[in-house]
């Protein structure tokens, strides 16, 4: 079932849309990577931690919709691919979730520091 969340040609991070959205202002992209990232840590924790699907599905769906909002479309996908995964491929997803955040962390370079 984890082979079901794919991101494969999925931007990590599309700075395009976040400078969209933000102008040239890189302290308030730093500040909505950070507040990304701090959600992101939030809703993992929940994942991991899930024990009926309304949880599962609220820490995914919350996760989805940060990270599509800086830009962060991989793992926006995976979020959303997520949702509706039974309760036994939990545990995996969480992993590749958690996996793909740090990947995304990466991807917004000095953005993150």
């Amino acid at each position: 079932m984890v082979a079901e969340l794919k991101s494969e040609g999925v931007p990590f991070f599309d700075r395009a849309h976040l400078t969209q959205y933000t102008g040239e202002d890189e302290a308030l992209q730093r500040e909505l990577l950070a507040l990304m990232l701090d959600q992101a840590q939030r809703c993992t924790n929940m994942m991991a931690a899930a024990r009926e699907r309304s949880e599962w599905r609220t820490a995914a769906h919350t996760l989805k919709g940060a990270a599509r909002g800086v830009g962060a479309f991989a793992l926006g996908q995976m979020c959303d691919e997520a949702e509706e995964l039974p309760e036994m491929a939990w545990p995996g997803a969480a992993v590749r979730i958690a996996q793909c955040v740090e990947a995304t962390r990466k991807a917004f370079g000095a953005l993150a520091d």
